[in-house]
C-alpha cells in the first residue's frame, strides 16, 4: 500500500467509510459470505472503475495484515488529520460543540474505542496530540471503532497546552482526567462547552497539559486497582459531563 492508504476492517467501519466519503476508497476485498452484503458498494466502485474482488480467507488476512478482518477489507487514501486553526475554539464554542483532546495517548484501540464511544455520545470531535508517539487513525483505529472514526472528526495539535488555554479563553470548560487530586467526575455546565482531556497510557497527563485546565476530574473506583484503562475513564467522563449538558443530542 502507498504511505497514504489503510486497510480498514469489519463491515461497519467499511460502510461508515462508504457512507461518508465512498470516493476514498480504491480497493475492496471480501469474502464469499460478506459477498452478499456489499453489492451496492460493489456497484458504485464498479461505476467509478475501482477494484473490488472476493477472496480467499487466507488473501484477506494476508490484505489486512490481520486475521480480525471480519470479513471485509477496504483500502482507502487517509490524509493526516488535518492541525487546529486559530480560529476553532471561538468557532467551535459559539456551535457549543464539545470536544475530547488526547494529551499523547499512543496505543491505536485505545484511540478507536475512545472514538466510537464519542460517536455514539455525539461528541463531534477528537484532537490528537501532534507527539510521534501519539496514536494516528489507522487500521487497529478503524476496526476498534466500529465505524466510529467516520462518525467524527479527528484533527490534531503540535501544542495541547498551548491548545487548552486557547479553549479556556474561547469559553470551554477544560476538565482534564487525573487518577488522584481532581473532583469526582463531574457535570457540565448548561450553556458552556467542555474539553475533556486524557493523557498518556503509562504516564497521564503531561505537567504543562495539567496546568491549562481549568479543572481536574477523578473517577474514584475501590481501591484494588490503580486506574482505569484511559478508554474505560473516557467512556464514564464523556457520559458524565454529556449527560449533565445541555439535553440535547450533539451532531458532527
Amino acid at each position: 500500500m502507498k504511505d497514504s492508504e489503510i486497510a480498514i476492517c469489519g463491515l461497519a467501519a467499511v460502510r461508515a467509510r462508504f457512507r461518508r466519503d465512498s470516493s476514498s476508497i480504491v480497493r475492496l476485498f471480501f469474502d464469499g459470505p460478506t459477498s452478499k452484503r456489499v453489492g451496492l458498494m460493489c456497484r458504485a466502485l464498479a461505476r467509478s472503475r475501482r477494484i473490488y474482488r472476493c477472496v480467499e480467507p487466507a488473501e484477506l488476512a494476508k490484505i489486512a495484515d490481520s486475521m480480525h478482518h471480519g470479513g471485509i477489507v477496504a483500502i482507502v487514501e487517509e490524509p493526516p488529520p488535518r492541525p487546529v486553526a486559530t480560529s476553532d475554539p471561538a468557532a467551535w464554542a459559539r456551535r457549543l460543540e464539545d470536544v475530547v483532546v488526547l494529551d499523547r495517548v499512543g496505543n491505536a484501540h485505545n484511540l478507536g474505542a475512545i472514538a466510537r464511544t464519542a460517536a455514539y455520545l455525539g461528541v463531534p470531535r477528537i484532537v490528537i496530540a501532534g507527539d510521534p508517539a501519539s496514536a494516528r487513525p489507522g487500521a487497529a483505529a478503524y476496526r476498534v471503532a466500529e465505524g466510529g472514526m467516520d462518525a467524527i472528526e479527528v484533527r490534531s495539535s503540535s501544542d495541547i497546552p498551548g491548545f487548552l488555554r486557547s479553549l479556556a479563553a474561547a469559553g470551554f470548560d477544560v476538565v482534564g482526567a487525573a487518577t488522584r487530586g481532581g473532583s469526582d467526575a463531574p457535570h457540565s455546565v448548561p450553556g458552556t462547552p467542555w474539553a475533556l482531556v486524557l493523557g498518556n497510557e503509562e504516564h497521564g497527563l503531561a505537567p504543562d497539559v495539567e496546568s491549562a485546565c481549568t479543572r481536574l476530574a477523578t473517577i474514584h473506583g475501590g481501591g484494588r486497582v490503580e486506574s482505569l484503562n484511559v478508554s474505560a475513564a473516557a467512556a464514564i467522563l464523556m457520559h458524565a459531563l454529556g449527560r449533565k449538558g445541555r439535553g440535547r443530542p450533539r451532531t458532527p
